[in-house]
């Protein structure tokens, strides 16, 4: 018989040394289910193990290798610690252990919940156990909303990574400090616009220049910022008009542009101005109220402008 184990880091035990470490909870769930396989006489196949990664995550890397290779049927057992370190989601209890796993000639067994889908008796019990499970991913999804939502009205800085322009306040969590070398960039982005420059010529003179795009920036810094496949490694039109357009610049905080469409995924739909959560004078501003206003000045004229050729094309080809 041969068994694939089955691990995942759970916030609640988070335990680390190290980042680089594997977590003391995912060791001793290891350790755990290898004697479990030594006293039934079963084989380890491999181990999988997604540690920093959530219970309602369905894109865990290791959790899908684990999926395909039992689709394979390249062992016949799935052991885990608990139900929950499997999923959280009662979706994914019935899709796979009472629904693809007996299909594959899958056995799935959880140690410290007494799960063993070889025993019909238990069905009952898993789905409770999932549903459970599920209560618990959407309360805690509501807790951490109402913590970030305080924290959003307080004007503290939420988000994993500064805007470019700042960097994080050390001494003060929620704060955000100019970072010099980047906030030259945010000022001669300005500079160039009340000029008279398009956005596209100023993001070119920022090539030229050889300025480091906002990604770049993060990753040479040595930052962990995961960009979208549209962002490049060069300024573009979009980043620049980002910048010009952001009030962060003027000293406010704004947050809330997006908010998750479930606490199922990591899906964010764009919020209406509206929702969102302004807090003004909350860090040093980079742009002097004057040069803010023109530059809005301008951007509302070209706006306009823009508009106004789009309706004359519009009229000439009708």
């Amino acid at each position: 018989m041969k068994a694939a184990i089955y691990v995942r880091l759970s916030e609640e035990d988070r335990n680390k040394k190290d980042p680089c470490d594997d977590s003391r909870s995912i060791s001793n769930q290891k350790e755990l289910l290898k004697n479990y396989c030594l006293e039934q006489g079963w084989d380890v196949y491999d181990i999988y193990c997604d540690d920093d990664y959530a219970g309602a995550d369905r894109n865990r890397p290791q959790f899908r290798r684990l999926i395909k290779d039992a689709e394979k049927g390249v062992f016949s057992i799935i052991l885990c610690k608990t139900l929950s370190r499997f999923t959280r989601e009662i979706e994914l209890v019935e899709k796979y252990i009472h629904g693809l796993f007996p299909l594959w000639g899958i056995r799935f067994i959880s140690v410290a919940d007494n799960t063993d889908s070889d025993d019909r008796k238990s069905k009952k019990a898993r789905q409770i156990s999932g549903l459970i499970n599920e209560w618990y991913l959407e309360d805690m999804s509501d807790s951490i909303k109402s913590v970030l939502t305080d924290k959003r009205k307080a004007g503290k800085h939420i988000g994993s990574f500064a805007l470019f322009g700042y960097k994080k306040d050390p001494s003060a969590p929620g704060h955000l400090l100019p970072d010099p070398e980047a906030a030259k960039a945010v000022r001669l982005i300005f500079s160039l616009y009340s000029k008279g420059l398009t956005m596209s010529a100023i993001a070119r003179e920022l090539n030229r220049l050889g300025i480091p795009s906002p990604r770049e920036y993060k990753r040479l810094k040595g930052e962990k910022y995961k960009n979208s496949k549209s962002e490049a490694n060069l300024w573009r039109y979009p980043a620049v008009a980002s910048i010009l357009k952001n009030q962060m610049y003027i000293g406010h905080m704004v947050q809330g542009k997006f908010a998750s469409e479930s606490y199922k995924t990591k899906r964010n739909r764009p919020l209406p101005k509206s929702c969102w959560y302004i807090v003004e004078n909350t860090h040093e501003p980079l742009i002097d109220i004057s040069l803010w206003n023109r530059v809005q000045s301008l951007l509302s004229h070209s706006s306009r402008a823009e508009s106004t050729g789009d309706l004359r094309q519009h009229s000439a080809n009708g």
